[in-house]
């Protein structure tokens, strides 16, 4: 992974969450379920952190889409409230690379 890309700090966040986890795991008692089970509830926890940005841009992007499937916009309203739609989208959604 390049430094520069535009995923590295997402990357970052990720990688420290796993480790915290199994580092946190590894000095507490438990069966080793419960210590997989925490690792992976980690992972979960901060990969839905770090995609809720990428969740909230799909959700605008699919209430933009059925405003204009409804076919009550004209072509010009239907491409400016596309336009305005993408203009807004987080930056690193336009690069089209998630990993």
């Amino acid at each position: 992974m390049q430094n520069d890309s535009p995923n590295t700090e997402r990357y970052i966040a990720i990688a420290r969450a796993c480790l915290k986890a199994i580092n946190d795991t590894a000095a507490n008692s438990g069966s080793r379920e419960e210590k997989i089970d925490a690792v992976y509830q980690a992972i979960d926890k901060a990969f839905q952190a770090e995609f809720a940005e990428y969740r909230q841009a799909t959700a605008i992007m699919a209430t933009v889409l059925e405003r204009i499937a409804t076919g009550d916009l004209d072509a010009e309203k239907a491409a400016s409230l596309a336009r305005k739609t993408l203009a807004q989208q987080p930056a690193n959604t336009k690069t089209g690379q998630m990993h």
